[in-house]
This record gives structure tokens, sequence and C-alpha cells, in this order.
């Protein structure tokens, strides 16, 4: 009971949807340069990038602790610029989670304007271990900043 858990948030950004998810599908290592404190690099394990089944490596920091994460690519759709990763080893399941997926996505939010959503759903190991929001928080924080410079250049 309480084990299986979805948090959800979303950003309304400057930038074109499509901009976001050639990034994180075929660019990853370009979040390094715009955000390098917060992302070092993304290695292709297994597959070719931006591929269905292909397997990547993240190295990152997060809380002043440098971390990796490895991630199947689940699913992609165009059109609704949607990624979906299963997070299959790394510091943020280990020992926490039997299960973990992250779900990006941008949909119009009318007038031109684009509303990105990280969505997390996942399956905790037991009742004491704490919900995904300081990751959550991460990750929206490195989506402004993606945002910020996608607006300015």
């Amino acid at each position: 009971m309480g084990l299986i858990g979805k948090l959800i948030m979303s950003q309304e950004i400057s930038s074109r949807g499509d901009i976001f998810h050639d990034l994180y599908r075929h660019k990853p290592n370009d979040i390094a340069s715009i955000s390098p404190d917060k992302i070092h690099g993304c290695d292709v394990l297994h597959g070719k990038r931006g591929d269905v089944g292909s397997i990547v490596c993240w190295s990152y920091t997060h809380d002043g602790k440098k971390n990796t994460l490895k991630e199947i690519v689940e699913e992609i759709d165009e059109t609704n610029h949607k990624i979906v990763f299963k997070v299959i080893e790394g510091d943020l399941v280990k020992d926490l989670y039997k299960s973990f997926k992250c779900i990006f996505h941008v949909e119009p939010h009318g007038d031109g304007r684009q509303l990105a959503t990280w969505t997390f759903e996942f399956e905790k190991l037991n009742m004491n271990v704490p919900y995904p929001t300081a990751f959550m928080d991460y990750v929206m924080e490195l989506l402004r900043e993606i945002d910020a410079h996608n607006t300015s250049n």
C-alpha cells in the first residue's frame, strides 16, 4: 500500500517543444554544455542514440553529489515531443525504488505557448522511501536553464 506513485510537474517554456525533444533524444551531451554544474555527460551504452531500446548512462551532480543514472529509451512520440525513459540502474534507484520511469513531453498551452511536463512513475521499495520531489525539483530547474539558454540564443 502506498508504494506506487506518480509525480507530475509542468512549466511554461519559451522555446519550441521540438528543441527540447531533440536535445533529450539526439543531443543530450549538449545539455552538459548548457548546465555543466548539473550534467557532466551522457554516453550511449547500447543501440543508437535516440532510438527506442537504446541504453544511455548520465553523469550528473545532484545535491552536491556526483551520480550516475542508466536508462533505456522505451517510447518516442515525435508529434507530442514525448520521450519515455525507464531507469534501470544508478544512484537514483539504488536501494530506493523497484521501478522508476521518467516521461517528458511538451504540449501546446494556448496562444502559441508551450507547456513542458515531467512525469515520474515509480514503485518504492518500502514505505520509508521518500517521494522523489528533490529530483523533480532538480529536473525542473534544469528545464528552466535549458529554456533560458535556448531563448537567449
